[in-house]
């Protein structure tokens, strides 16, 4: 017979049985009971408590703190997973992290696979005042940036670039014979020249790492504008885009670039836009197609005159003469443009453009010779004071107002000297400036600059007429607005660094990582842009994505593409 278990046997069997039988079989019932008890009890443990409380069961992710000082010595090469990274702990340890803080996490579908989120926590850690503004620096092989500069004379057809990449990119001091300048920071800046200072600025920067997963942007020293220069006249057009077809092919192979594409990437040159963007390949059409390849479209190409209808440039100053080497000197400067005696109604600096039935240079150097209160600084293609940094500012700091129409493209580098100077500048093309320089400049154009259109320059209005109605008081708000802009529209020492002030590069960089972090933040929630209209581009920066698709009073200046260079 199968033999029963006391926990089976009836009470009244037991009773029928011996006393010490008796007992013995309570004490095994007693023994039973209190080993379902203590199993119930681990149980109960290792099931409901050991998963989290039952009243709060919604996912938390624990909140790690991102050390600056010992992330920022991981090397280049080093890519933990996009979980692990964000979050700020190593693979090995990624797990183990999860299991003792008993964290309830999303399932593995659902978590961010983004490996630029670490870059994004570093802004949590407020003991790092980099946090958020890392940039990291590919370390190009010289025949992209430093070897040009050792061929320095065929950078330009027309002129010895050799003294002018002298001190960093900026060229041999100027002496201060007649008293226009400081006695210190002012030299003959080539215009061209934002390729290597921007460059060597960047050394100086801050917040540089070497570990590319901690940075915000990432910045190409590609000398593009010197690039090009050398090969503008006479070249073929496989020549002048070869360094460009080399530089897009050597990023692609970087881990860098595959991260996104390359839309945290950008680089500088001190060129028009209109150098990079060749229509074709015919071999009489001008430039290279840099800014029409596809991976360069991806890309963020800071130049001193960007395209209206195009997303990939950005519009940056043209370097002045003045490269001020602490806050001292801006702050002097700055004084001493507010105490000028400006006996001059308004000026002109510029040469005429009898091939070009669109210019209206002809009719402003009429009305300013014609004029008891306009100072005229005649240029031509030989010797002329035009080419003397001395001459042209001195001009400008006579002058209240300063005329700023196109060139042989819509920029010029004079509406920069003229405003380092404190001459408030007259623009009659609003691709001149307004969507040009959009990080640089106030959004609302008339709190620093007037604004005179074209059209009422061809029909003669008189400009002496219109900028004498302005206000005395109305004047010295103009010009105080533009003196304070000054640190922002000048390129500081490269071999410095200022200490309150904020110059053209800082200025610009900062416009990039905010650029690259809200794509990166857009990417992660999901966010996408469909309705971008490249060919309005320019309206995007300067009224905002909800004003930019409805009618504007300056899209007659831009209804057809600039096709010419």
């Amino acid at each position: 017979m199968r033999r029963r278990s006391a926990a089976e046997v009836p009470l009244v069997d037991l009773m029928e049985k011996g006393h010490g039988r008796m007992h013995y079989s309570r004490l095994c019932l007693l023994a039973a009971i209190s080993a379902f008890f203590w199993l119930c009890l681990l149980c109960f443990h290792f099931m409901v408590i050991g998963n989290g409380s039952i009243a709060d069961s919604s996912p938390r992710l624990e909140h790690v703190s991102i050390n600056a000082k010992s992330v920022n010595t991981l090397p280049v090469d080093t890519y933990p997973s996009p979980v692990s990274r964000s979050m700020g702990i190593s693979n090995d340890r990624a797990g183990d992290k999860e299991k003792s803080n008993n964290v309830i996490h999303r399932p593995q579908e659902e978590r961010p696979t983004y490996s630029f989120v670490r870059a994004l926590r570093t802004v949590e850690n407020k003991s790092d005042p980099c946090g958020g503004r890392y940039i990291y620096v590919h370390n190009l092989p010289p025949r992209f940036n430093e070897d040009m500069l050792k061929e320095c004379r065929s950078l330009s057809l027309w002129t010895n670039m050799c003294k002018f990449t002298t001190n960093a990119g900026l060229g041999p001091p100027l002496e201060n014979v007649e008293g226009v300048f400081s006695n210190t920071g002012w030299y003959a800046t080539n215009q061209f020249a934002v390729d290597v200072i921007f460059s060597n600025r960047m050394k100086q920067y801050e917040c540089l790492t070497n570990d590319s997963s901690l940075a915000a942007a990432i910045f190409v020293p590609f000398y593009a504008g010197f690039d090009i220069a050398r090969y503008l006249w006479g070249h073929n057009i496989s020549t002048r885009d070869a360094a460009s077809l080399d530089l897009v092919d050597w990023l692609a192979k970087t881990p860098e670039w595959s991260i996104m594409g390359g839309k945290d990437h950008f680089l500088v040159a001190g060129r028009i836009t209109w150098d990079f963007r060749r229509l074709s390949d015919q071999e009489s059409d001008w430039g290279n197609k840099l800014l029409f390849l596809p991976s360069s479209k991806n890309m963020s190409m800071l130049v001193v005159e960007s395209s209206p209808w195009n997303a990939n440039d950005f519009g940056i100053p043209y370097p002045t003469y003045f490269h001020p080497a602490k806050d001292a000197d801006v702050i002097i400067w700055q004084d001493r443009m507010r105490k000028l005696e400006r006996k001059y109604l308004f000026c002109f600096a510029g040469a005429p453009r009898p091939g070009n039935a669109k210019s209206i240079r002809g009719q402003i150097i009429d009305q300013c010779k014609n004029s008891a209160v306009c100072k005229l600084l005649e240029c031509d293609f030989g010797e002329s004071k035009c080419h003397s940094p001395s001459s042209i500012m001195q001009m400008f700091q006579s002058s209240l107002f300063c005329m700023q129409p196109q060139g042989d493209s819509y920029t010029r580098r004079s509406a920069f000297d003229s405003m380092l100077a404190g001459c408030i500048p007259v623009f009659s093309h609003p691709g001149s400036a307004y969507i040009q320089y959009t990080w640089h400049l106030p959004k609302n154009y008339s709190v620093y600059s007037v604004f005179l259109p074209e059209d009422d320059i061809r029909k003669n209005v008189s400009i002496e007429q219109r900028l004498s109605q302005i206000s005395a008081e109305r004047v010295k708000e103009m010009r105080e607005a533009v003196i304070n802009l000054i640190p922002q529209l000048i390129y500081a020492d490269p071999r410095s660094k200022l200490e309150t002030f904020r110059d053209a590069f800082d200025v610009a960089v900062s416009a990039v990582i905010d650029k690259v972090t809200k794509l990166r933040k857009d990417t992660i929630e999901g966010r996408r842009d469909d309705d971008f209209i490249e060919e309005i581009s320019w309206k995007y920066d300067l009224l905002g994505e909800d004003r930019a698709a409805g009618p504007h009073e300056w899209d007659p200046y831009f209804s057809k593409p600039k096709k010419d260079g």
